[in-house]
């Protein structure tokens, strides 16, 4: 277990992050946003309050993402007070796991008890096309790893968390009408995790979608078990920004992924505004 924290010292490094965060706000946001590669400006419809740099707030992982700001936004959306992480830290970037739910841990125990989280991604499903976006209604780890391995701290959750329903059916239903009520088109369907940084190939494309993936990426899946660990309710929105047919593949820019998570951000800022509008 080298490199894992025992559960002595995840709680002091947690603890020091939490004492700066509210020595810097007065907000004990319910409604923690995760915005993914390309997503940071969906930052830009909440009533900011509070803003604190991921620099700033001790043992906080610093993303080296070009799009991944690296602050935390405290105010309201949608009439609800929220915390959005305008920037994640990736498994490729040579983090542990423990690191990159470190945020989850730390913000649910300053009042965090819904997840609202989003990412760029490759679409694999053929009714899918880059700017759509798609509601995530599970997922499959091919990360080789899990942010629980190692000692279990009871304080946070049971040592085996059930993943039956990792993402709140009662959180997607509510979405859903939001996206019938906006006239916005929303697939759901299993996001797939890999650790990257390289993208897939041919094969590789073809193996996941056998497997039952209809979206693939570098993300997400470490924070939602983190969150289900927490017993918190999480809702995914990916933003599809490749089209990745093995018959038809096509080389891809990340000013293309960009361009492609522009289109999609509108749709999914009015989705998660509209959710907290009715919740």
């Amino acid at each position: 277990m080298t490199g894992i924290d025992s559960v002595a010292t995840f709680r002091k490094k947690r603890d020091e992050a939490l004492d700066h965060l509210i020595k810097h706000t007065t907000l004990k946001p319910e409604y923690l946003i995760i915005l993914g590669t390309g997503l940071g400006r969906l930052a830009n419809e909440i009533e900011v309050v509070e803003t604190v740099e991921y620099p700033d707030i001790p043992h906080f992982p610093v993303s080296t993402v070009e799009s991944h700001s690296g602050r935390l936004i405290f105010g309201t959306l949608g009439g609800k007070t929220v915390v959005a992480m305008q920037g994640r830290v990736h498994y490729y970037e040579g983090y542990s796991m423990q690191q990159i739910v470190f945020p989850i841990r730390v913000l649910h125990a300053l009042g965090c008890r819904i997840l609202l989280i989003s990412n760029a991604c490759g679409g694999m499903n053929p009714h899918y096309r880059r700017g759509d976006i798609m509601c995530i209604t599970d997922h499959i780890n091919l990360l080789g790893d899990n942010p629980l391995i190692g000692p279990n701290d009871d304080e946070l959750g049971i040592r085996f968390p059930d993943m039956s329903e990792p993402y709140t059916p009662e959180l997607i239903r509510m979405a859903e009408l939001v996206a019938l009520e906006n006239r916005i088109k929303m697939h759901q369907g299993v996001y797939i995790a890999v650790p990257g940084p390289t993208l897939e190939t041919r094969a590789e494309y073809r193996f996941l979608r056998l497997i039952g993936g209809d979206v693939v990426g570098m993300s997400t899946v470490p924070e939602v078990i983190a969150a289900v660990h927490l017993n918190m309710k999480v809702l995914g929105i990916s933003a599809i920004t490749d089209e990745c047919f093995p018959d038809a593949l096509e080389k891809v820019r990340f000013e293309d992924v960009l361009e492609a998570a522009n289109i999609a951000e509108p749709k999914m800022t009015r989705i998660i505004k509209g959710l907290l509008e009715r919740i």
